[in-house]
């Protein structure tokens, strides 16, 4: 006779795999639009500001710019580590559908902009921090719903499909915002809404909770000082980036100094706190596992490196090549997008190979060897003229994106491995830090090295070609004396700024029509800008590859590990759930 207890024993492992997998599609379809929404807005910009009727290139509206980039990036990187420890405390799929419920509500607000102008501007920013809000809900704790409900050996191949998604969210968001703007700059906004609206309702009445949560108090001094810090500090970053008094950047301006100040003395606060309460935002002890101390700093380094680079492609493909080889300005953010495919197509191929690979062959050279090709192509895109020939840069790009497919799988699965299953929310959340603040910093950073460039040259080089084009020299001067970030901006947001600064002062009336027709056309400023503008490629795609062999050597020393087939050094209790995972390779 057979068996009862047999007979049964196949179906539990039927039910877990279909949980498992439903978990995976609907967390993987969460971080690609949170993510995708981060990265959306960034080539859209010259559409959505035509769309408010807010001139770029007016006094003050450069922080509408910032915000709206920053905003984002800023509520995320504080908020993903107190939401993933609220996982940890009151459940983690709680927390997860709220957070697509926030997404989505916010979504559909920003979906629609009743004003115009400045105001239009600040409807945008408040939604997106709302927006943010949800995104990060989802972020901080879907890594650690499905490192709950997949067991080890498949472990990698799952956090790397969702970290692949949340990193291709980035990417497509790219190409998705040059195709969606060229139809309506709110449809940009729209494709959220759907797609939130279908997943919101899947995740409540399908995903659950399959670890127990460990109830306990707020760390209300350790959020606090955490949140205010980091935020002081990111703050402090952007209005670096806007001109004060006479110079070209904020650095100098002592509101930017107090935040700074004011930013790292609460982070140390914040480090003495969580080593002294009973119930800490976070766990410091983490740090003490190589394995995840070196994979948060390797992907840190990368994150950096990472987002200034799209920022400074989306730049240099807008403002300066498209116009060069033709294209209307108004046309530029579809064609940027389109002729970044290669980045996007080379991360998704690669993406899940590497974290399929790294169940099986560990994680670690996977991750180094992603890092040090990231850092190649950094040196690679240095080495370009400003008019690049297609098909070496589609190249360039194209191994770029591999290589941050080959880095970010190895690098997730590694750090979210090294945990204790009781602290994966609050883990996923530090490991979504790390690479929200990168992406964060790296703006700021990136601009400041591209600014610091431009300064050198572009006053004198702008100042001369208009005094060539018969334009008189105290305008002319005024003119080239137009802060860096301002052309950069106007370069991004598709704006001639020649023609919007000379027009209110009937100059070109006085002039030829051929000197009008240079002046005026779209070669004219991106000929211009392009030597100073190089200028600051090199200094910041130098900074991009140091970052990069940095992340590979950091990603080395994790630890060489046991890997996926070497014997355990002893006897472990997987049942509880709270032993640390193997090691990575």
């Amino acid at each position: 006779m057979t068996d009862p207890s047999k007979t049964r024993a196949p179906r539990r492992p039927a039910a877990d795999d279909r949980y498992k997998w439903t978990a995976l599609t609907n967390t993987t379809a969460a971080v690609f639009m949170s993510a995708l929404d981060g990265s959306i807005v960034l080539i859209a910009l010259p559409t959505i500001f035509r769309g408010i009727h807010l001139d770029p290139l007016a006094p003050g509206n450069i922080a509408y710019l910032l915000w709206m980039i920053m905003g984002y990036r800023l509520v995320q990187a504080v908020l993903v580590v107190t939401v993933g420890r609220l996982g940890d405390m009151y459940g983690r799929v709680r927390i997860y559908n709220s957070g697509f419920a926030v997404f989505t509500f916010a979504s559909v607000l920003l979906s629609f902009d009743p004003v115009d102008g400045g105001h239009g501007a600040m409807w945008l920013i408040a939604w997106r921090v709302l927006q943010a809000v949800g995104g990060s809900m989802l972020t901080a704790n879907s890594a650690a719903i499905l490192t709950d409900a997949f067991p080890e050996e498949q472990r990698g191949f799952a956090l790397g499909i969702n970290q692949v998604a949340g990193l291709g969210g980035m990417f497509i968001g790219l190409v998705a915002g040059g195709l969606l703007s060229a139809w309506d700059w709110r449809a940009v906004f729209w494709v959220n809404v759907p797609i939130g609206v279908f997943f919101t309702v899947w995740a409540y009445r399908t995903l659950r909770e399959t670890a127990k949560h460990d109830g306990g108090r707020v760390d209300w001094w350790g959020n606090i000082t955490f949140a205010v810090g980091l935020s002081a500090t990111l703050i402090a970053i952007t209005f670096g980036l806007q001109p004060y008094g006479g110079h070209t950047m904020g650095w100098t301006n002592p509101l930017v100094d107090v935040l700074i100040a004011g930013g790292l003395l609460l982070l140390a606060a914040f480090v003495v706190i969580e080593n002294r309460v009973s119930a800490p935002m976070i766990q410091l002890s983490l740090f003490r596992q190589r394995a995840f101390t070196f994979g948060n700093l390797a992907g840190l380094a990368i994150s950096i490196g990472r987002g200034g680079m799209q920022f400074v492609l989306i730049i240099w493909l807008q403002g300066i090549w498209l116009p060069l080889h033709g294209y209307d300005y108004g046309d530029t953010p579809l064609w940027a997008g389109i002729f970044m495919l290669p980045l996007t197509a080379g991360f998704l191929a690669a993406g899940p190979v590497s974290g399929y690979l790294s169940d099986r062959l560990g994680s670690r050279g996977l991750a180094t060897g992603g890092a040090a090709l990231f850092g190649a192509t950094f040196l690679g895109l240095m080495c370009l003229p400003i008019d690049f020939g297609y098909w070496i840069f589609a190249l360039l790009i194209a191994l770029n994106g591999i290589a941050s497919g080959m880095f970010a799988s190895p690098n997730s699965s590694s750090i979210m491995g090294s945990v204790p299953a009781r602290l994966r929310g609050v883990a996923s959340g530090m490991r979504a830090t790390f690479q929200n603040s990168g992406t964060a910093v790296s703006i700021g950073v990136f601009f400041s090295l591209m600014i610091a460039g431009l300064a050198r040259s572009l006053p004198h080089t702008l100042t001369t070609g208009l005094q060539q084009q018969g334009v008189p020299a105290h305008l002319a001067a005024q003119v080239g004396g137009l802060p860096p970030v301002s052309s950069l901006f106007a370069a991004q947001l598709g704006v001639n700024p020649i023609q919007h600064l000379l027009q209110p002062s009937g100059v070109l009336t006085h002039l030829t029509a051929a000197q009008q027709h240079t002046l005026t056309g779209s070669e004219f400023f991106p000929t211009l800008i392009s030597g100073p503008f190089h200028s600051g490629l090199v200094i910041v795609f130098a900074f991009g590859a140091t970052l990069a062999f940095l992340a590979a050597l950091a990603s080395l020393l994790r630890g060489a590990g046991t890997g996926p087939t070497a014997k355990a050094p002893g006897p472990r209790k997987a049942a509880t759930g709270d032993t640390l995972a193997r090691p990575d390779r």
